[in-house]
C-alpha cells in the first residue's frame, strides 16, 4: 500500500479535528499531514490548498472528494469507503456531498471556534 500525503488547514478548527481523528485511525502510519498554513512547499497555490481539500495518491494531485477517498484507502477501518469511491458514480455523489459541505464549511467553522474559546 502505497503512503499518502494529505495537506490541511491547520488554522481552522473543523480541519484540526478531523486531521486529529484521521491521525489517530492511521495506526500504520501511512499518511504524511502537512499543514499548508506553515512554512511548507505547497506543490499548488497555497490558496487552493487551503480552499479544498488536497492529498497526493501515487505521485497523483487530488482534491476534494477524490482526495478524501485516497485518505481512507491508507486507513484500514475506512478503506472499504476509499475503494467504492473508485467508482465513477460513488466519487460523483461523494464530490456532490463536498460541495454541498464547502457552502457550510465557514460557518462550521466560526461555531467550532466559538466553542474552542469558551471551552
Amino acid at each position: 500500500m502505497s503512503r499518502v500525503t494529505v495537506w490541511h488547514d491547520g488554522n481552522c478548527p473543523l480541519c484540526r479535528r478531523e486531521i486529529s481523528l484521521m491521525r489517530r485511525l492511521d495506526r500504520r502510519g501511512r499518511i504524511d499531514f502537512v499543514d499548508a498554513t506553515g512554512p511548507v512547499d505547497c506543490p499548488v497555490d497555497r490558496a487552493a490548498l487551503l480552499a479544498r481539500f488536497h492529498a497526493m495518491e501515487d505521485g497523483r494531485m487530488l482534491s476534494g472528494a477524490a482526495a478524501f477517498a485516497a485518505m481512507w484507502r491508507a486507513i484500514p477501518l475506512l478503506r472499504p469507503i476509499g475503494l467504492l469511491a473508485r467508482y465513477r458514480p460513488v466519487l460523483t455523489l461523494l464530490e456532490r456531498a463536498y460541495l454541498r459541505f464547502l457552502t457550510m464549511r465557514p460557518t462550521l467553522q466560526r461555531w467550532l471556534a466559538r466553542r474552542e474559546r469558551h471551552a
